[in-house]
Protein backbone atom coordinates (compact mmCIF):
# COMPACT_ATOMS: atom_id res chain seq x y z
CA UNK A 1 0.00 0.00 0.00
CA UNK A 2 1.28 3.74 -0.01
CA UNK A 3 1.22 5.61 3.03
CA UNK A 4 1.17 9.59 3.10
CA UNK A 5 1.84 12.73 4.76
CA UNK A 6 0.64 15.97 4.43
CA UNK A 7 2.46 18.77 6.24
CA UNK A 8 0.40 22.03 6.52
CA UNK A 9 0.95 25.52 8.00
CA UNK A 10 -2.86 26.18 9.30
CA UNK A 11 -4.01 30.09 9.21
CA UNK A 12 -6.00 30.01 12.87
CA UNK A 13 -9.59 30.14 12.30
CA UNK A 14 -9.62 29.53 8.41
CA UNK A 15 -11.12 26.43 8.40
CA UNK A 16 -12.32 26.80 4.32
CA UNK A 17 -8.55 28.18 3.73
CA UNK A 18 -6.83 25.05 5.50
CA UNK A 19 -9.13 22.90 4.07
CA UNK A 20 -8.11 24.29 -0.03
CA UNK A 21 -4.52 24.09 1.26
CA UNK A 22 -4.62 20.42 2.22
CA UNK A 23 -5.70 19.70 -1.06
CA UNK A 24 -3.00 21.63 -3.07
CA UNK A 25 -0.39 19.90 -1.21
CA UNK A 26 -2.18 16.88 -2.16
CA UNK A 27 -2.58 17.82 -5.57
CA UNK A 28 -2.48 14.67 -8.14
CA UNK A 29 -0.41 12.29 -5.40
CA UNK A 30 -1.92 8.90 -4.53
CA UNK A 31 -1.68 7.23 -1.12
CA UNK A 32 -4.36 4.38 0.56
CA UNK A 33 -4.06 5.73 3.50
CA UNK A 34 -2.83 9.98 4.00
CA UNK A 35 -2.01 10.70 7.96
CA UNK A 36 -2.68 15.11 8.25
CA UNK A 37 -1.42 16.98 11.70
CA UNK A 38 -3.38 17.82 14.94
CA UNK A 39 -6.09 20.48 15.04
CA UNK A 40 -5.30 20.49 10.96
CA UNK A 41 -8.56 22.84 10.38
CA UNK A 42 -8.35 24.69 13.06
CA UNK A 43 -4.94 25.66 14.38
CA UNK A 44 -3.32 25.04 17.74
CA UNK A 45 -3.14 28.17 19.83
CA UNK A 46 -6.50 29.18 21.43
CA UNK A 47 -6.75 32.32 23.39
CA UNK A 48 -9.42 30.11 25.82
CA UNK A 49 -11.76 27.54 26.13
CA UNK A 50 -14.40 29.69 24.96
CA UNK A 51 -12.50 30.35 21.19
CA UNK A 52 -12.25 26.87 21.14
CA UNK A 53 -15.59 26.07 21.91
CA UNK A 54 -16.15 27.69 18.84
CA UNK A 55 -14.27 25.98 16.27
CA UNK A 56 -15.08 22.63 17.63
CA UNK A 57 -17.26 20.61 15.50
CA UNK A 58 -19.11 17.15 16.45
CA UNK A 59 -18.00 14.20 15.04
CA UNK A 60 -19.59 12.63 12.65
CA UNK A 61 -22.09 15.21 11.23
CA UNK A 62 -19.54 18.40 11.44
CA UNK A 63 -18.44 20.00 8.36
CA UNK A 64 -14.61 18.99 9.00
CA UNK A 65 -15.76 15.51 8.58
CA UNK A 66 -18.09 16.05 6.00
CA UNK A 67 -15.02 17.72 3.71
CA UNK A 68 -12.60 14.55 5.22
CA UNK A 69 -14.68 11.59 3.52
CA UNK A 70 -15.06 14.03 0.51
CA UNK A 71 -11.63 14.04 0.43
CA UNK A 72 -11.21 10.19 0.32
CA UNK A 73 -13.94 9.97 -1.58
CA UNK A 74 -12.30 11.35 -4.44
CA UNK A 75 -9.65 10.03 -4.01
CA UNK A 76 -10.34 6.70 -3.09
CA UNK A 77 -8.55 6.51 -0.02
CA UNK A 78 -8.47 6.88 3.73
CA UNK A 79 -6.66 9.34 5.85
CA UNK A 80 -6.42 10.32 9.65
CA UNK A 81 -6.68 14.04 10.13
CA UNK A 82 -6.87 15.82 13.91
CA UNK A 83 -9.80 18.33 14.44
CA UNK A 84 -11.21 19.92 17.69
CA UNK A 85 -14.20 18.12 18.78
CA UNK A 86 -17.51 18.82 20.35
CA UNK A 87 -19.85 17.38 22.60
CA UNK A 88 -22.04 19.20 24.56
CA UNK A 89 -20.22 21.05 27.69
CA UNK A 90 -17.06 19.43 26.34
CA UNK A 91 -14.17 20.20 23.98
CA UNK A 92 -11.71 17.03 23.05
CA UNK A 93 -8.54 17.27 20.94
CA UNK A 94 -9.26 14.31 18.94
CA UNK A 95 -8.23 12.78 15.48
CA UNK A 96 -10.53 10.74 13.01
CA UNK A 97 -10.12 7.96 10.10
CA UNK A 98 -12.43 8.64 7.64
CA UNK A 99 -13.06 6.17 4.27
CA UNK A 100 -15.03 6.89 0.92
CA UNK A 101 -18.26 5.92 2.65
CA UNK A 102 -17.90 8.70 5.70
CA UNK A 103 -15.92 8.17 9.34
CA UNK A 104 -14.97 5.40 10.64
CA UNK A 105 -13.96 6.28 14.27
CA UNK A 106 -12.40 8.41 16.32
CA UNK A 107 -9.82 9.02 19.36
CA UNK A 108 -9.58 11.59 21.89
CA UNK A 109 -5.96 12.78 23.17
CA UNK A 110 -6.18 11.15 25.97
CA UNK A 111 -2.47 13.11 27.50
CA UNK A 112 -2.76 16.46 27.03
CA UNK A 113 0.16 18.77 26.51
CA UNK A 114 0.83 22.23 28.29
CA UNK A 115 -1.87 24.84 27.88
CA UNK A 116 -3.98 22.29 26.01
CA UNK A 117 -5.02 20.80 29.68
CA UNK A 118 -6.88 24.36 30.48
CA UNK A 119 -8.25 24.32 27.11
CA UNK A 120 -9.80 20.95 26.11
CA UNK A 121 -10.95 17.73 28.22
CA UNK A 122 -9.08 14.61 28.86
CA UNK A 123 -9.84 12.22 26.11
CA UNK A 124 -12.19 9.45 27.37
CA UNK A 125 -11.50 6.96 24.29
CA UNK A 126 -8.98 3.73 24.45
CA UNK A 127 -6.16 3.35 22.37
CA UNK A 128 -8.24 2.41 18.46
CA UNK A 129 -7.39 0.20 15.93
CA UNK A 130 -9.71 0.31 12.42
CA UNK A 131 -9.18 -2.65 9.43
CA UNK A 132 -9.30 -0.27 6.45
CA UNK A 133 -8.90 -2.98 4.21
CA UNK A 134 -5.15 -2.61 3.20
CA UNK A 135 -4.07 -2.45 6.55
CA UNK A 136 -5.14 -2.01 10.55
CA UNK A 137 -4.15 1.31 11.58
CA UNK A 138 -4.34 2.81 15.14
CA UNK A 139 -4.47 6.39 15.75
CA UNK A 140 -2.61 8.03 19.00
CA UNK A 141 -1.92 12.02 18.95
CA UNK A 142 1.14 13.94 19.30
CA UNK A 143 2.44 14.56 22.74
CA UNK A 144 0.90 10.58 23.33
CA UNK A 145 4.24 9.55 21.97
CA UNK A 146 6.05 10.65 25.50
CA UNK A 147 4.23 7.43 27.16
CA UNK A 148 5.42 4.28 25.42
CA UNK A 149 2.24 2.28 26.95
CA UNK A 150 0.28 4.39 24.06
CA UNK A 151 2.03 2.78 20.92
CA UNK A 152 2.23 -0.58 22.92
CA UNK A 153 -1.05 -0.99 23.20
CA UNK A 154 -2.17 -0.14 20.14
CA UNK A 155 0.68 -2.34 18.74
CA UNK A 156 -0.64 -5.44 21.11
CA UNK A 157 -4.83 -4.64 20.11
CA UNK A 158 -2.95 -5.54 16.20
CA UNK A 159 -1.99 -2.19 14.55
CA UNK A 160 0.71 -2.52 11.48
CA UNK A 161 0.57 1.35 11.16
CA UNK A 162 -0.03 4.03 13.82
CA UNK A 163 -0.95 7.23 12.77
CA UNK A 164 0.21 10.14 14.78
CA UNK A 165 -0.99 13.54 13.83
CA UNK A 166 1.26 16.07 15.57
CA UNK A 167 1.65 19.81 16.44
CA UNK A 168 5.23 18.96 17.69
CA UNK A 169 7.26 22.29 19.58
CA UNK A 170 10.09 20.33 20.60
CA UNK A 171 12.50 18.34 18.58
CA UNK A 172 12.46 15.19 20.54
CA UNK A 173 9.57 13.65 18.91
CA UNK A 174 10.83 12.58 15.12
CA UNK A 175 13.69 10.72 16.50
CA UNK A 176 12.07 9.58 19.35
CA UNK A 177 9.58 7.27 16.83
CA UNK A 178 12.57 5.47 15.50
CA UNK A 179 12.64 3.93 19.28
CA UNK A 180 8.56 3.51 19.38
CA UNK A 181 8.94 1.63 15.89
CA UNK A 182 11.30 -0.47 16.73
CA UNK A 183 10.49 -1.54 20.12
CA UNK A 184 7.11 -2.86 18.49
CA UNK A 185 8.21 -3.57 15.20
CA UNK A 186 5.83 -1.00 13.78
CA UNK A 187 5.47 1.44 10.96
CA UNK A 188 4.76 5.15 12.27
CA UNK A 189 3.77 8.13 10.53
CA UNK A 190 3.69 11.25 11.98
CA UNK A 191 2.95 14.36 10.67
CA UNK A 192 3.51 17.52 11.35
CA UNK A 193 3.08 21.25 11.50
CA UNK A 194 5.28 23.90 10.27
CA UNK A 195 5.08 27.74 10.96
CA UNK A 196 4.61 30.37 13.92
CA UNK A 197 1.15 31.23 15.75
CA UNK A 198 1.47 34.40 18.14
CA UNK A 199 -1.64 34.32 20.34
CA UNK A 200 -2.85 33.99 23.91
CA UNK A 201 0.57 36.41 24.92
CA UNK A 202 2.91 33.57 23.67
CA UNK A 203 4.48 32.54 19.92
CA UNK A 204 4.45 28.99 19.19
CA UNK A 205 6.53 27.59 16.71
CA UNK A 206 6.17 24.20 15.24
CA UNK A 207 9.16 21.87 14.36
CA UNK A 208 7.95 20.02 11.11
CA UNK A 209 10.21 16.89 9.99
CA UNK A 210 6.89 15.11 9.45
CA UNK A 211 8.64 10.81 9.62
CA UNK A 212 7.65 7.88 8.27
CA UNK A 213 9.76 4.88 10.29
CA UNK A 214 9.63 1.05 9.34
CA UNK A 215 9.69 -1.46 11.63
CA UNK A 216 13.27 -2.02 11.47
CA UNK A 217 13.49 1.68 12.74
CA UNK A 218 14.82 2.46 9.35
CA UNK A 219 13.25 6.44 8.28
CA UNK A 220 11.42 5.90 5.46
CA UNK A 221 10.16 9.50 5.01
CA UNK A 222 11.30 12.64 6.38
CA UNK A 223 10.02 16.24 5.22
CA UNK A 224 11.61 19.74 6.14
CA UNK A 225 11.51 21.80 8.81
CA UNK A 226 9.49 24.93 7.47
CA UNK A 227 7.96 24.11 4.04
CA UNK A 228 4.66 23.20 3.70
CA UNK A 229 4.95 19.41 1.57
CA UNK A 230 3.47 16.02 1.03
CA UNK A 231 5.24 12.59 0.18
CA UNK A 232 4.10 9.25 -0.21
CA UNK A 233 5.70 5.90 0.12
CA UNK A 234 5.09 2.26 -0.76
CA UNK A 235 4.67 -0.25 2.30
CA UNK A 236 3.79 -3.62 2.99
CA UNK A 237 2.04 -3.62 6.30
CA UNK A 238 2.21 -7.31 7.11
CA UNK A 239 5.97 -6.60 8.02
CA UNK A 240 4.65 -5.42 11.37
CA UNK A 241 2.93 -8.89 12.02
CA UNK A 242 6.37 -10.59 12.53
CA UNK A 243 7.67 -9.30 15.98
CA UNK A 244 11.19 -11.37 15.46
CA UNK A 245 14.19 -9.76 16.12
CA UNK A 246 16.78 -12.74 14.92
CA UNK A 247 16.68 -16.65 15.65
CA UNK A 248 15.72 -16.72 18.79
CA UNK A 249 13.93 -13.64 20.06
CA UNK A 250 9.96 -11.99 19.42
CA UNK A 251 9.36 -8.68 21.40
CA UNK A 252 5.20 -9.85 22.02
CA UNK A 253 5.64 -13.39 22.75
CA UNK A 254 8.77 -12.87 24.86
CA UNK A 255 6.73 -10.24 27.00
CA UNK A 256 7.44 -10.99 31.04
CA UNK A 257 3.99 -8.63 32.00
CA UNK A 258 3.98 -11.08 35.24
CA UNK A 259 7.33 -9.09 36.24
CA UNK A 260 6.63 -5.41 34.67
CA UNK A 261 6.08 -2.68 37.80
CA UNK A 262 1.71 -1.78 37.85
CA UNK A 263 1.23 1.72 37.01
CA UNK A 264 -0.45 2.13 40.80
CA UNK A 265 2.61 0.60 42.83
CA UNK A 266 6.01 1.35 43.63
CA UNK A 267 8.67 -1.27 42.54
CA UNK A 268 10.75 -3.15 45.82
CA UNK A 269 13.56 -0.77 47.10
Amino acid sequence: MILGLIQTSPLFGDKEGNRRQIEALAGDARADLWVMPELALTGYEFKNREELRELAEEIPQGESCQWLTAFCRERNCHAVMGLAEGEGERVFNSAVLAGPKGILGKYRKLHLFDAETERFDLGDTPYPVFDIGTARVGLMICWDWRYPEAARTLTLRGAQIIAHPSNLVTPYCQPAMVTRALENRVFTATANRVGTETRAGREVRFTGESVIVSPDGATLAKLSRDRTECITVEIEPAQADDKRTGLYNDLIRERRPEFYVNTAERSPT
